[in-house]
């Protein structure tokens, strides 16, 4: 979970980062004009020379380039174009000053333009900007340079007949600059790097907890395996106690002991069958009826720490019974290892009888 919430993260961040930054993309224009010259050749120019208004419609469209009459900005509450009847299709061309850059595609987008053209400010040669205008949504606005402008405005001025068709362009900004996808390149990889290198982390770490859990079970197994070799090891007899009692059970078969049987005695004084108990006390480490720990109870855990950490301190364990008080201690020197059980029948269990 963790490592999910971790990944979100960097996404988010990119994400809100693009929103941030559509705003700034823009739209270029390819602008075609055709027209009839003086000896009635056709000429046509194009160029991608115009830039999409922030609010435009991005989209195609054509038609007959018209001017406003007496003012060329096309400001006024109801300015008038001198428009061509025969020409159902046409487009505004006003300069751009005097109003604001909606209320002259709001004017000629009502007169019925499908499309307005704004050229530039005088002196501003062939550059452009990228023009808003919010209360003009869904419609066709684009600017052009001043040059460019004035050349269709003298062509019309001597009365030819122009023909525009604006086609979309190319998307430009920040997002599309060769930096800008530098930059997205490298912080994609940084995010994977980062990802890859926390999701080897994750796993050489469970890896390694595994192989640790592995080992310590390992160990408990080996101190168990010591510990049963220290437990007293008898072969019943006829006339013993748990042959002759129907009350004494083994705990872990359920099933009473005959002459024959060799049973095992814990530090607690609970007797099992030897083949029984071995098994259990190999997985559980401790007593099934009083769950005494016979690690602690013979010291073996304690003295197996002691060789881990290469402490040689002598320590002294107390062996109890559960519920009981301290019977007897036994420091733990190889004098006193020597006083444990020997269990010779641990290696080769004898045949029950």
């Amino acid at each position: 979970m963790a490592s999910g919430k971790t990944q979100l993260l960097p996404c988010l961040l990119l994400a809100c980062l693009f929103h941030r930054s559509t705003g700034f993309v823009f739209w270029t224009a390819v602008v075609e004009i055709s027209y009839m010259d003086s000896q009635n050749e056709t000429k046509d120019r194009i160029c991608e020379c115009g830039i999409f208004g922030r609010n435009a419609a991005i989209e195609r469209a054509y038609g007959v380039v018209t001017l406003p009459r007496g003012d060329p900005k096309g400001c006024g509450p109801d300015p008038a174009y001198n428009r061509n009847a025969s020409s159902p299709s046409w487009i505004a061309l006003v300069k751009r000053g005097n109003c604001t850059f909606s209320e002259k595609i709001r004017a000629a987008k009502r007169l019925g333009a499908s499309a307005v053209v704004i050229y530039n400010a005088d002196g501003t040669g062939n550059t452009t900007s990228h023009m808003s205008h919010p209360e003009t949504a869904n419609t066709v606005a684009i600017m052009i340079g001043n040059w460019q402008g004035m050349e269709i405005v003298k062509l019309l001025q001597n009365g030819t007949e122009v023909n525009m068709i604006i086609e979309v362009g190319s998307p430009h900004g920040p997002w599309m600059d060769t930096y800008w996808l530098y930059f997205l390149s490298i912080a994609f990889f940084i995010v994977m790097t980062a990802s890859i290198a926390y999701f080897v982390f994750i796993s050489a770490n469970r890896l390694y907890n595994l192989r640790m859990l592995r080992r310590s079970e390992k160990r408990l197994k080996s101190e168990a395996k010591n510990a049963i070799q220290r437990l007293q090891v008898r072969t019943l007899k006829r006339g013993d106690e748990e042959t002759t009692s129907e009350n004494l059970l083994c705990a872990v078969c359920i099933e009473s002991y005959k002459a024959g049987d060799v049973v095992t005695i814990l530090t607690c004084d609970h007797i099992f069958h030897k083949a029984c108990i071995e098994p259990w006390l190999l997985e559980k480490r401790t007593c099934p009826m009083c769950k005494c720990d016979i690690l602690k109870a013979l010291g073996v855990e304690d003295e197996s720490k002691d060789e881990y950490n290469h402490n040689t301190s002598q320590e002294v364990t107390v062996i109890t019974v559960a519920g009981g008080d301290a019977m007897y201690e036994v420091p733990l020197t190889d004098t006193a290892r020597s006083h444990h059980y020997d269990n010779s029948a641990f290696e080769g269990e004898p045949t029950r009888g």
